[in-house]
């Protein structure tokens, strides 16, 4: 079994894998200059492997660089991945089963900057309506369209219709942008950040927003951000990366509650609080990911990790079963080390 992929006696359920991705890869090489030496090149995403159930919310967490938003970009063909297999509903991605375009149409991405993602010489109702035209929908049918998924997402067509993305605030726009998706009638969305340049107010607005239209629709969302508040709202399950790995993958409860990794504890623990006994608690967590060029050897967490031992520096761990559904990449941690009940859970 691929590390990663939920083991079927896991899934505590009915529900199929939507989305199955193997041994995901991308290394970019880095161009060749004074110092640097022939055929190095930053390991962004180095065999990552997930699934996402149909119907549910995954979501993807981490330091920034960790490979969050280069995983999605890989999964839309924004990015080519070096190597790795990328399965939607059985059926391979990029392949004569399933070309690229075909699997866009059945799956969107909303990005973190609302602008730019729109055309800023189309109107509103044209850029809602451009997928559906270029797909084969007459104008008058994907103009309907527009108009219904713009009052769907809270926008007055009449008024909000005949606008460019300029004359929208930043919520608006990304109430376009989520309309946009659902246009050709998607069974996955990728939520890229979709939130996190959003007031507080209008992030609430829209996230509950999505959780209707995942209901009213059947959608499985693929959820990036670093906002673990956010994730504990929205995200059935959740998968933590660190530099350009999984570490941990189990439900969104269990994960931000009882972390079994090292690594999802110090996340947990530098969310802010007003706890004044949290604010004096020593931190988890200290220093700089490493240099992803060069990757330290074994766990790739161990030289910021507290409870690291001499094995983590000398081998790579695999993504074990910790509880069902449950899995988690730490040698640290499995029940003959004397770490795995002994160190305090964050709260």
């Amino acid at each position: 079994m691929s590390v990663g992929v939920i083991d079927p006696r896991d899934r505590g359920g009915p529900a199929q894998p939507l989305l199955s991705v193997t041994d995901l890869v991308k290394h970019f090489p880095i161009r060749k200059g004074f110092g640097e030496k022939k055929g190095r090149a930053v390991r962004a995403v180095d065999g990552v492997s997930f699934e996402a159930l149909k119907g549910e919310t995954l979501g993807i967490v981490g330091e920034s660089g960790c490979g969050k938003s280069t995983t999605a970009r890989l999964l839309m063909g924004l990015t080519e991945r070096d190597s790795g297999d990328i399965l939607f509903d059985g059926e391979s991605v990029g392949g004569r089963a399933l070309p690229w375009r075909s699997f866009r149409r059945q799956t969107q991405m909303v990005f973190q900057d609302s602008y730019a993602s729109l055309n800023p010489r189309m109107t509103i109702e044209a850029s809602i309506s451009f997928g559906p035209r270029v797909n084969g929908i007459g104008a008058r049918e994907a103009a309907e369209r527009s108009r219904g998924l713009l009052a769907r997402v809270g926008l007055e067509p009449k008024r909000f219709g005949g606008r460019y993305p300029h004359e929208l605030s930043g919520g608006q726009r990304q109430r376009v942008n989520i309309a946009r998706a659902l246009a050709l009638e998607p069974r996955l969305i990728v939520l890229d950040e979709a939130v996190s340049a959003l007031d507080k107010s209008v992030e609430a607005q829209v996230l509950n927003l999505l959780l209707d239209l995942k209901q009213e629709f059947g959608l499985t969302y693929l959820f990036i951000s670093h906002d673990l508040n956010v994730v504990r709202f929205i995200c059935d399950r959740v998968m933590v990366m660190y530099l350009g790995r999984v570490a941990e993958i189990g439900p969104a409860d269990t994960v931000l509650s009882r972390p079994s990794h090292p690594y999802t504890e110090a996340l947990l623990a530098s969310m802010p609080s007003l706890d004044p006994d949290r604010r004096t608690q020593e931190a988890l967590l200290a220093g700089d990911p490493p240099n992803p060029i060069d990757p330290p050897p074994g766990c790739r967490f161990h030289p910021r990790c507290r409870i690291a031992e001499a094995v983590c520096a000398e081998t790579e761990p695999p993504l074990d079963p910790v509880a069902p559904a449950h899995r988690a990449a730490c040698l640290a941690r499995q029940p003959n080390s004397g770490h795995s009940l002994s160190v305090a859970r964050a709260a």
